[in-house]
């Protein structure tokens, strides 16, 4: 196998980008080699996300365009890992003939004796779910990426148990990674020249190592590196914990951005979806947020037409959206997930010519909130983590402020990776635009804000 070339092609969240990662130290540990183009490859593995029938969809004719690529090579090997795997193994290779090999998300550490079964002539499987895999000892191998930004995983599975939400069953119960082994990455990128690391879990405030809660760990991380910013991605309303909101507002390189999903603005939309708070919880929750960290900025996920929505329900998501003012939306129409919840007990009765003129209106009105809460933004000053030049000019370089706005500036002699104090002088509805002012560093920036105040 040491001769072996592989691609990893990733579909969907944070999460699954940060478990490709994990994929390739073990198979770069196996001597097999990574190519930047599935026909360079022997191995080709599709790491998949089932979230939304949008992004199955997206797999699936990618599969089908690896098969055309299979037929030249037929000693390619096609495999499909993480979430779809449980879910269509049987389909996926038994009845359309696409792929070798299926590996669910707790069995990464097995995709090398499953190869070695596709060398043998047998097809491979292996989607059993762990009560303890949490991949603590593995190190990531970053292969893609700016060098800049990385994502750590700090827990897997969900015990949640949304109605819409196939998350549980495909990735199976919650287990939080000892705080050490998360740590130590961090201290790990924090020496290759990392500036920001995202810590990622289906409900981060519920990460328990013993007696070290997730706000333990956010004060343990930023101490790590004072130069290195910390984000988070997702908590969960139900239970979010006041003391890490005093802690974000008391560190520099902790950001001033929280994603906090609401999902609908309803009580009755609430209970259906199974979300454990009601609307005044929820927007009590928001009211803490502004007031402990004044300058947060606030993103969210949105769910337009679930099973039985009235116009009345999807009225009152639009008028929470209005009422928090996000600076950030992911807004979705409902696609129904089997083995969910809402798929064993609900129908989805709203027509998809209704479910997709809620999104509409939801995602228009986001965008005024957007547009006016950025124009808002000019003549203000923030401190930027360039992450490269911008997409539209190679004479700019662009970069977010700890508020997660995108910020576009004058290249000058600005690298990826320097933190730089901007002046905003204009905005779009996702983009601001700035007069640079010089590099900076979050202690020296926040010291200097700090002692003015």
């Amino acid at each position: 196998m040491t001769d072996k070339k592989f691609y990893i092609e990733t579909y969907g969240c944070q999460m699954n980008f940060a478990d490709s990662e994990i994929v390739n130290s073990i198979l770069l540990e196996e001597g097999m080699k990574p190519v930047h183009e599935a026909e360079e490859a022997d191995v080709v593995l599709v790491n998949t996300c089932s979230i939304r029938e949008n992004a199955e969809t997206k797999v699936w004719n990618r599969l089908k365009e690896l098969r055309s690529i299979k037929k030249e090579n037929g000693e390619l090997t096609v495999g499909v890992l993480g979430c779809m795997a449980e879910r269509i193994k049987d389909k996926i290779i038994e009845q359309e003939h696409l792929v070798d090999i299926v590996v669910g998300p707790d069995a990464y550490r097995d995709i090398p004796r499953l190869l070695e079964e596709v060398d043998d002539g047998r097809k491979a499987v292996n989607v059993l779910l762990s009560l303890e895999e949490t991949y603590a000892d593995i190190a990531p191998v970053r292969t893609t990426g700016n060098g800049v930004n990385a994502f750590v995983s700090i827990m897997r599975g969900c015990d949640n148990m949304c109605a819409f939400c196939v998350v549980p069953f495909t990735r199976g119960r919650e287990r939080s990674r000892p705080m050490e082994s998360i740590l130590r990455e961090i201290k790990e990128l924090s020496d290759q020249g990392y500036k920001e690391v995202t810590l990622l879990g289906q409900n981060v405030n519920s990460y328990l190592d013993g007696e070290n809660t997730f706000t333990k760990l956010m004060d343990e991380a930023s101490k790590v590196d004072p130069e290195m910013r910390f984000r988070f991605s997702s908590p969960h309303p139900k239970d979010f914990p006041d003391d890490l909101l005093h802690l974000i507002a008391e560190r520099p390189n902790l950001c001033n951005y929280i994603h906090i999903p609401a999902q609908a603005g309803s009580d009755t939309m609430l209970e259906r979806m199974r979300r454990p708070y009601t609307r005044e919880q929820y927007l009590d929750l928001v009211e803490k947020m502004k007031s402990i960290i004044p300058r947060v900025s606030l993103s969210t996920d949105i769910i337009a037409g679930f099973c039985d929505e009235t116009e009345e329900e999807h009225q009152q998501t639009m008028s929470l959206m209005k009422e928090v003012e996000y600076d950030l939306a992911y807004m979705f129409a409902y696609s129904e997930r089997e083995r969910t919840l809402a798929h064993r007990k609900f129908e989805d009765n709203v027509p998809e010519d209704v479910k997709k003129k809620r999104l509409s209106e939801i995602i228009t009105q986001q965008m005024e909130i957007q547009a006016r809460r950025n124009q808002n933004e000019i003549g203000n000053r923030h401190v930027v983590l360039v992450e490269g030049t911008s997409k539209r000019s190679d004479e700019q370089m662009s970069g977010r402020t700890d508020t997660n706005k995108m910020v576009v500036f004058d290249r000058k002699d600005f690298k990826p990776g320097d933190y730089v104090e901007v002046e905003i002088t204009g905005a779009t509805s996702a983009t601001l635009l700035a007069r640079p002012i010089g590099k900076t560093t979050l202690q020296d920036y926040y010291g200097a804000e700090v002692a003015a105040a």
